[in-house]
């Protein structure tokens, strides 16, 4: 067996955490995307990685689990591996790492477990720019959505996104500095960035990874099991799909909204308006359901539901914007879309090409094809009391 040269690099992997808004029963960290845990994906980025010093910060009575993840991840490089309990805060957690590092460690580096699909040149980033000098650095990604400041359930302004980064792991430092900041450190504090910037330190960045997103919510959930899903039959790189895939979707609205019809992207004058949380565009709404059907990220209701009220009154514009952009964050994008609607008003064969041309611009040019059938007077569309949309969607690698 080949001797590992003792690393100048640790990395503390922080999976003690509860999950408590995953609401799986168990500590997130050891939740299945498929047949391994979140810890174990997590831990296959690091080994594929340079060698590094792993500590697996686990909950009370989950260590043994993180042990069995870790030394599996490991392979041939075990002896770098090490287990430790977590505390009841994140920092607590963090210090409990710091505590076993290894003498010749001189750069450390913080990441999150839940962070499951970071991929292993993310941590050489860091790596590289805390070798270059950096005292701190985080992995970061641009802020694609609009956001909105709210007061209640009021929008009230626009924040300019332009200077605004979402910040990532593996977060990384030098090694006196963090422990000189924890050491410090009297209040707690959202990540280690934010420890070590208020100990006086300049933070760096560096770019990020679009599959480096945390696993929070079940939609999260459903997203990464959607990626890794491929995986399992296939040698393609991390988040990548060996083949296209297709998805199917459907939605219907009822006649009764208030204000004006909006159906396939385009304002309808003088027709009556569908009801819904949104806009009630049918057409858009089975398009969304297709696309995230297709790339395994889950469902219209798991993004866009109403308990989002920023979605409340919203165009397909909106919609479409935001599949296009989890589809991009996945490795994918949009091969073409076909969708037919089923209503006996409005007509669309006057406007079918300006609702394509509006639809296919809202997905980064792929084309869209639509169209429009009645029901000979059966069922709730024959009836004229709404619209119904029926979508299939290919999708296809980004790269």
């Amino acid at each position: 067996m080949s001797i590992i040269p003792v690393p100048r690099v640790a990395v503390i992997v922080v999976a003690a955490g509860s999950g408590s808004r995953l609401a799986a029963g168990i500590p997130k960290a050891f939740v299945g995307l498929d047949d391994h845990t979140i810890l174990r994906h997590a831990l296959r980025g690091i080994f594929e990685a340079p060698p590094m010093q792993v500590i697996v910060v686990a909950p009370a009575g989950r260590e043994g689990d993180a042990l069995t993840d870790a030394e599996e991840a490991a392979a041939d490089r075990r002896d770098l591996v090490s287990v430790v309990t977590g505390g009841p805060s994140r920092q607590a957690s963090v210090a409990a790492g710091l505590a076993v590092l290894w003498g010749d460690v001189e750069y450390v580096l913080v990441h999150d477990a839940a962070r499951a699909l970071t991929p292993p040149d993310v941590f050489t980033r860091v790596i590289g720019a805390l070798e270059a000098g950096a005292a701190g650095v985080v992995p970061v990604m641009p802020v694609v959505d609009t956001i909105r400041q709210m007061e209640g359930d009021t929008i009230v302004g626009v924040v300019d996104r332009s200077s605004l980064t979402a910040a990532q792991t593996p977060q990384g430092f030098q090694r006196g500095i963090l422990e000189s900041a924890y050491a410090a450190a009297e209040d707690e504090y959202t990540d280690d960035a934010a420890v070590v910037a208020a100990a006086g330190h300049t933070i760096t960045t560096v770019a990020g990874d679009g599959v480096g997103f945390k696993i929070t919510t079940r939609a999260d959930l459903d997203r990464a099991r959607g990626l890794v899903r491929p995986l399992r039959h296939t040698s393609a790189p991390l988040g990548e799909p060996a083949l296209p895939r297709v998805g199917i979707g459907t939605d219907v609205h009822a006649f009764g909204g208030d204000g004006s019809l909006w159906l396939a992207g385009l304002e309808w004058p003088g027709e009556q308006a569908l009801s819904g949380h949104s806009d009630g565009d049918a057409v858009a709404h089975a398009i969304v359901d297709a696309l995230l059907a297709a790339s395994g990220l889950g469902d219209i209701g798991t993004h866009f539901g109403t308990d989002r009220p920023e979605y409340g009154g919203a165009h397909a514009e909106a919609f479409l914007g935001r599949t296009l952009a989890l589809l991009g964050e996945a490795g994918l994008r949009v091969g073409n879309v076909s969708v037919q609607v089923q209503a006996r008003r409005p007509r669309l064969a006057g406007r079918r090409a300006e609702a394509e041309a509006v639809l296919s611009r809202a997905l980064g040019g792929a084309p869209v094809s639509v169209s429009a059938t009645t029901t000979d007077g059966l069922g709730f569309t024959g009836a004229g009391e709404g619209v119904a949309a029926f979508a299939v969607a290919l999708v296809v690698p980004a790269r």
